[in-house]
Order: structure tokens, then C-alpha cells, then sequence
């Protein structure tokens, strides 16, 4: 019997590569910080030396832990992250020196930064399979939903500009639990969703050319929805709130391949914007200063105003094409340019073209993040890595369309370059959970059963009677689990008129509880890929 040619082939680490890429990120970040000094003070600032050899050793460290700890994983996430790091750290500093009073908020940005690699360098060293992220589904959900809700306890949680999202912490200062909360819901909706998957795919009415999900089986986007408007109505946190719901769905759709979901959650949607545009003061401020951002009369209100927006507008317009230059533009004009504002203060500075490769950046991590889930073996490892792509890429987009006046502002804040302690630590345990699931979707089925990383469906099945088969059966059994995955995809595609095409991973079409080898649950091999 002929062998599959592409077997053979095994996946390259490309540790080199993302080596490379890293010290262009830890130059440019470098560069672009002398430049800000250059810019406003006409000398390159004294302790560059010691901001470049600080950011190298970071983004070294966590590059030396992800060669030894996952080897396989994606080589662009780190560098990337590094780059958008370093950017709004040079920004950040930019900002600084224009106030009255200097703040040395570069230095504390750069101080919360080096507690998101130690943790992102955590999560590789200590996870070392994604799916045992699963055992803790309700776990996840439960601390996740009591971490949002913080900010409500009388005494602990403080409100500042409207939103109550705070929380204070003794010698931190304020931290935002709703940041640490949106990893632990992706965690729950990933493994609530793989589990209840085949429920919520079940067929009902079929009406305008749709079928419908059954009415039974709207209860999880249902209670989304209300926990979304929950989040809007007692926190005030616009922002918090379209990020959730919007992941939920983005997950419930990766899970059953139903566009009817992707209508329903436009339609819970639109009725949540009506009820709170009726009902909620500070609502109807934001898009009234969304909508009439250049009356006279909206633009000068002390509060709910469209000042920031409009001189935000006029500082990208000021920056055009290629922009004044780092350190030649006027960021201060814009209230918070450090933090709310600073992709208005970039876009200033460095004109359209450097807003173009921010976002490039971005999507470039939303793309890899999709192609991870994409190659990996098991659904809800699919679900997880989909989940922190579109947590990012859905922060990205609510930003950066209410700085541009695309939707109303919303407080979020714009991963890795915004100022922020608790955003910044998130997102770096994201790219952490990035790179383990990356490594374990793009590692070889032989190191998966020498005892390098053995992938199971469960990872507490530490016992199995085909455990003792030996490894001359490996081959057979691989084949075999993915003819039997194929065949009964095949199947329920042929009984059912709509069934959903996923890409939840061969793993879990296998029975639960299977006494097979765990390299049967592997799907198609990582040399394919």
C-alpha cells in the first residue's frame, strides 16, 4: 500500500523566523521611541539605551520559553504583539512630554507590560494542553461572571467618567476585572458550546428561505443578551457589553455553521440599541454626539460632548497621509490621546499609511488566530482560539470606529497600544493561550504519543485498555478514526437537508467515552499541514 506523500512532510518550528521578525519589532519600537525625543525635545532621550535593552529582554525571554515550551507554535504572534506594544509605549511617552506636569507614564506602561509576558510566559509553561482548559467550563463561567460583576459591590468598585468598571486594589491602584472576565468567558462559551453543539443545531421552522433554530434552543443567546444589556444598564459600560455579546455570537456561529444565529444576534441586537436609546441617559449622549459631533451646541457640552471625537477627527486629518512626524504633531489637544485616543495621536503622527500597518498588524493576529482553529483537532480547542481572535479583533473594530466616527464611542480600549494596566495583561495572556493552542494544532502526530504532548478529548483519561497495543498500530488507528470521522460527517450531511458544515475538529465526531488510543482523536496529521 502506497504511502501518502504528504505524511512525510513535518511541520517546521520557524523559531528563526519569529527570532528575526522579533528583533525588527525591538528595533522599530526602539527607533520610533528616539524619534519622539527627537521630535519634542530635540535630543534623543538619555535613557534610550535602557528602554531598548528592557523591551529586548522581554520579548527574548518570551521568545527562548516559546522555543523550549511550543516549539511549534505560530511564529508571528509574539513579534507582532511586541511591535503594537513598543508603538504605543513610544506614544504613550509622547503624550507624556506634552503635558505640564510629566507623568512617566511610559515606565508604568512598560512595568505592566513585563507582568503580561511573566504571565503569557506562565500559561506556556504550565498549560500544556488547551482541553484541560475544559474540565473548568462552569468553573471559568461562574469566576468570569463574578469578576464582572466586582464593580458593583458597594465599597470596592469605583466609578470614574460615567462607567463603574473599577475596582480598587490596594498599592495597584484601579484594576478592571471586566478584563481578566472576557478570557474566562471564552473559555465557558467555548466549552459550553462544543458540549450543547449538536442541540443548538437541531432544525426548526423554515421561514423566508431560513431555518430557524427551535424556540427551546434560543436560551444561551437569550441570556447573553440579557447579561449584555445587565452589563450596559448597572455598569454603564457600552464597550464591555457589545464585546460579549458580540463574541457569543461569533462563537455560536463557529459551533453550528447557522446563518440564522448571525440574524438572530443582529436582531437582539438592534432591539437592546432601541430600549437603550429610549431609556439610558448616558446612550442617548453617545449618539448624540455621534450624530451631531460638529453642532456648536453638542460640541462644547462639558459632559456627553463630541469635543474629543472632533478634535480627534481634525488631529488625523492634521497628520494626512504620512503624518507630521513622531513628535511633531500636537496629540495633547485630544483629551485621554494616551489611552482612549491614542489611534487618533498615531494617526496624527503617523498619517494614514502608519494607521494602515496598525491594522495590518491586527489582522494579521485575527488571521493566525483563525488558521489555528482552523488546523486543530478538536472542537473546542476550534471554539477557543476562534473566541480570543474575535475578542480581539472585535476590540479593534469598536475603537477604531468610534475614534473615526463609523459608530459611537464606546470606552474600550485598543489592545497593546492603549495606556491601561489591566487591558494590556489580557491581551498578553491571550497571545500566551494563542501560542499553546498554535503549538498543539501544528505539532506532529508522533510527538503527540512518544510523551511529548498527548492530546485526548479528556485529559483526565490517563488510563485506556488500548493504551498497551503498542505503537505498530498507531498508523492503522489514525486512518481508521479519520475514515470513521468522515464517514459519519458524511452521513448526517446526507439524513439532514441542513446540516451545518463545521470545523470543530475530527475529535469530537468520535463517541464519548471511547476506548481507543488517543492518537485515533488526532484528525488529519500536522505534516499535512
Amino acid at each position: 500500500m502506497s504511502e501518502n506523500p504528504n505524511q512525510g512532510a513535518r511541520p517546521r518550528p520557524y523559531r528563526l523566523a519569529e527570532l528575526g521578525l522579533l528583533i525588527l519589532a525591538i528595533a522599530v519600537s526602539t527607533i520610533a521611541y528616539a524619534l519622539v525625543g527627537l521630535g519634542t525635545e530635540d535630543t534623543i532621550p538619555a535613557n534610550v539605551y535602557e528602554y531598548a535593552a528592557w523591551l529586548a529582554a522581554l520579548g527574548l525571554i518570551l521568545h527562548v520559553i516559546v522555543w523550549w515550551k511550543a516549539k511549534y507554535a505560530d511564529p508571528v504572534l509574539v513579534p507582532i504583539a511586541v511591535l503594537l506594544n513598543g508603538l504605543g509605549l513610544a506614544m504613550i511617552y509622547r503624550v507624556d512630554l506634552g503635558r505640564p506636569e510629566y507623568l512617566d507614564s511610559g515606565m508604568t506602561q512598560l512595568i505592566w507590560m513585563t507582568l503580561g509576558v511573566a504571565l503569557a510566559v506562565a500559561v506556556l509553561v504550565f498549560l500544556k494542553d488547551h482541553r484541560t482548559l475544559r474540565r473548568y467550563t462552569y468553573i471559568a463561567g461562574l469566576t468570569g461572571l463574578v469578576l464582572l460583576l466586582l464593580p458593583l459591590v458597594p465599597g470596592l468598585g469605583t466609578e470614574h467618567y460615567g462607567a463603574r468598571i473599577w475596582i480598587k486594589v490596594p498599592f495597584f491602584g484601579s484594576f478592571q476585572p471586566g478584563e481578566a472576565s472576557k478570557i474566562l468567558l471564552t473559555i465557558f462559551f467555548a466549552g459550553y458550546l462544543v458540549t450543547y453543539r449538536d442541540q443548538l443545531v437541531l432544525a426548526g421552522p423554515k421561514f423566508l428561505g431560513i431555518r430557524w433554530p427551535r424556540l427551546r434552543d434560543l436560551g444561551p443567546i437569550v441570556a447573553a443578551w440579557i447579561a449584555s444589556v445587565g452589563v450596559l444598564v448597572f455598569e454603564r459600560d457600552l464597550g464591555t457589553s457589545l464585546l460579549f455579546f458580540g463574541l457569543f455570537v461569533a462563537m455560536l456561529y463557529t459551533a453550528t455553521a447557522k446563518k440564522a444565529w448571525i440574524l438572530l444576534g443582529l436582531g437582539f441586537f438592534a432591539v437592546g440599541a432601541v430600549f437603550a436609546s429610549l431609556y439610558f441617559t448616558h446612550v442617548q449622549q453617545r449618539l448624540e454626539g455621534w450624530l451631531s459631533a460638529l453642532d456648536p451646541e453638542v460640541y462644547n457640552k462639558e459632559a456627553g460632548g463630541s469635543y474629543q471625537l472632533v478634535q480627534g477627527l481634525f488631529g488625523m486629518s492634521n497628520g494626512g497621509l504620512f503624518g507630521t512626524g513622531l513628535g511633531e504633531g500636537r496629540p495633547n489637544m485630544v483629551p485621554f490621546a494616551e489611552s482612549d485616543f491614542i489611534y487618533a495621536s498615531l494617526g496624527e503622527e503617523l498619517g494614514m499609511a502608519g494607521l494602515f500597518v496598525i491594522l495590518l498588524c491586527y489582522l494579521f493576529i485575527f488571521q493566525r488566530g483563525i488558521k489555528t482553529a482552523q488546523q486543530l483537532r478538536d472542537g473546542f480547542g476550534t471554539l477557543l482560539a476562534t473566541g480570543l481572535s474575535f475578542t480581539i479583533a472585535l476590540q479593534v473594530f469598536v475603537v477604531v470606529g468610534g475614534v473615526t466616527r463609523l459608530i459611537p464611542l464606546t470606552g474600550l480600549t485598543t489592545p497593546f497600544l492603549a495606556q491601561g494596566g489591566s487591558s494590556l495583561i489580557a491581551n498578553w495572556m491571550i497571545i500566551g493561550l494563542l501560542l499553546r493552542i498554535s503549538d498543539n494544532a501544528r505539532r506532529p502526530v508522533e510527538e503527540f504519543h512518544t510523551g511529548v504532548l498527548k492530546i485526548t478529548e479528556d485529559p483526565d483519561s490517563s488510563t485506556t485498555s488500548a493504551r498497551g497495543a503498542g505503537k505498530r498500530n498507531d498508523t492503522k488507528r489514525v486512518e481508521g478514526a479519520r475514515e470513521h470521522a468522515v464517514g459519519d460527517l458524511t452521513t448526517e450531511r446526507a439524513t439532514s437537508d441542513d446540516a451545518p458544515t463545521t470545523n470543530l475538529g475530527a475529535a469530537d465526531l468520535t463517541a464519548t467515552g471511547s476506548d481507543e488510543d488517543p492518537t485515533t482523536n488526532l484528525g488529519t496529521t500536522g505534516g499535512e499541514r
